[in-house]
């Protein structure tokens, strides 16, 4: 028997040593200790993007780009906190306004580090637009090749991919023991290496219709639709999920799962193990089934 529509909304991130599986609810830490025995937390959230205003189409991607900062980033020290035996601090407004300064950054940096390169290589008109959108590409794929080969994030790396196999799994309705869903892919086309990969193609074509202007007018437009890039992003992933059995949403959706092959080890039995309790520990505080 397959998961039923709204059980196919949990989501899930790799944490230091664990797992980080949410619902629209329910957030849910497993992370596995020194002595092999599994710490599971579990908190209750409350999406904004219920929100009548903050749930339209467009504006809700800019909220759950937030949240998924807010809680990935939360979880992760969670995690940490564990590893390393301290005592787990709470979440202030600080390292919230912390969280949106480093968003910004980051994607003010993959905007205008390849603006600023094509600008200095004397090019113009639309091999501008060719030029730039071809480096903003290579620094994504340099990042994530980076981060792939980054001995410190292997083992996340590894627990990413249980938890995809996990989702997985119950999205097919297979049993959840280890060996069942170990066979399943490392693949997801809802994964955050999915979304990134969207705002870059999502970008190239904006960029392409913003208007001829001076050079420093262009960055800024550049930087001010940076919340479309990531709205309009958003709502893509969503059609691609809504039609995902579809051969040419399929197509378009390759690149971003081959980007994932970076981005996504094979897990060990134990990890699986604990992206599994995740799992069912999110679809029991639901009420979903599977």
């Amino acid at each position: 028997m397959k998961p039923s529509e709204e059980s196919l909304a949990f989501g899930g991130q790799a944490l230091i040593e664990g797992v980080m599986m949410r619902s629209g609810s329910h957030m849910v830490m497993c992370v596995r200790q020194p002595d092999s025995s599994i710490n599971t937390s579990t908190l209750t959230v409350k999406s904004r993007t219920r929100h009548p205003i903050l749930g339209l189409p467009f504006i809700r991607g800019i909220v759950m780009l937030f949240e998924t900062m807010y809680f990935g980033v939360k979880s992760m020290m969670h995690s940490a906190n564990l590893a390393l035996e301290e005592e787990d601090e709470s979440f202030t407004i600080t390292d919230y306004l912390i969280l949106v300064v480093m968003l910004v950054t980051i994607n003010g940096a993959f905007i205008a580090i390849p603006y600023v390169l094509t600008g200095l290589l004397g090019i113009t008109g639309i091999l501008f637009n060719v030029v730039e959108s071809a480096l903003r590409l290579t620094m994504f794929i340099l990042y994530l090749y980076l981060i792939s080969k980054w001995g410190e994030v292997a083992r996340v790396l590894q627990y990413h991919g249980a938890e995809h196999k996990a989702i997985n799994a119950h999205e097919a309705g297979a049993s959840l023991d280890t060996e069942t869903v170990a066979r399943y892919s490392r693949l997801n086309p809802r994964c955050g290496t999915s979304f990134l990969f969207l705002t870059v193609v999502t970008s190239i074509a904006l960029f392409a219709m913003i208007p001829q202007s001076t050079y420093w007018m262009r960055l800024a437009y550049r930087l001010v639709l940076i919340p479309v890039i990531a709205s309009v992003s958003y709502e893509l992933l969503k059609l691609s999920d809504k039609h995902r059995d579809s051969p040419v949403v399929k197509a378009l959706m390759a690149p971003g799962l081959l980007f994932q092959r970076l981005t996504t080890k094979e897990p060990d039995p134990d990890m699986i193990e604990v992206a599994v309790k995740a799992l069912e520990e999110v679809k029991s505080l639901t009420g979903s089934g599977s």
